[in-house]
């Protein structure tokens, strides 16, 4: 039988490098497959996003904004001049004057946009929205169809763009405590919107909303 070995100067036999980069590829194999990936981690769950999730920590989560959308809508509805008008409002409710003013990093679109489809859901043509995030895009279709570039499409022309009766503005604001000794931090994370009158700067309906927690908080929040 041929021997693969080669002998070195000593006169013992050494394995060629090619063969030593496979055995040992096997070896990282064979190891990589007996233990499972991320072994002293967490395995993937899936929660209600209206409940407590398995991380939580001081600041405003995930339930707190499905939480807090749900109670604005009852409320917004329950008010005369936005859901009880004979003549249904236009409303624009987007993040341009809503602002996080707050210790934790968080991205005010996804309360505005949370409140704006269930608002919309629940109002049932009780209330209009009117999109200004979409201001430009249709314009630029608008010029389009006036200038021939294309046809007119299917719906009627209009003289113009919906004007708005009432906006959305707001902040997220925050204060907090920190216990150095014990490593314990307590926030209270205030929430604030306002209706605004589109004609002359009444507020016309306006909501607030706390939570305030403690905890040896080291969560991370993006």
């Amino acid at each position: 039988m041929r021997d693969f070995r080669t002998p070195d100067y000593t006169g013992d036999y050494i394995m060629p490098a090619r063969l030593l980069a496979v055995a040992g590829l096997a070896a990282l194999t064979a190891a990589c497959a007996s233990s499972p990936p991320n072994a002293g981690g967490m395995r993937t769950v899936e929660y209600d996003p209206a409940m407590v999730g398995p991380v939580q920590g001081v600041g405003l989560e995930g339930h707190d904004i499905v939480n807090m959308s749900d109670q604005m809508v009852r409320d917004m509805l329950a008010n005369e001049r936005i859901g009880g008008n004979a003549a249904s409002p236009r409303v624009v409710i987007d993040a341009e004057y809503f602002h996080n003013e707050s210790a934790q990093r968080i991205n005010p679109s996804i309360f505005t946009d949370n409140l704006r489809v269930n608002l919309q859901r629940a109002a049932n043509g009780r209330i209009r929205f009117v999109s200004r995030e979409s201001f430009d895009m249709v314009a630029g279709e608008r010029d389009m169809k006036r200038t021939g570039v294309t046809d007119t499409g299917t719906l009627v022309a209009a003289k113009a763009q919906l004007g708005a009766d009432y906006r959305l503005r707001g902040r997220i604001t925050s204060t907090e405590q920190i216990q150095a000794s014990a490593g314990v931090i307590q926030r209270y994370n205030q929430v604030v919107f306002e209706m605004v009158d589109l004609e002359n700067s009444e507020i016309i309906w306006t909501g607030m909303y706390n939570v305030a927690r403690a905890g040896a908080d080291d969560v991370i929040y993006r």
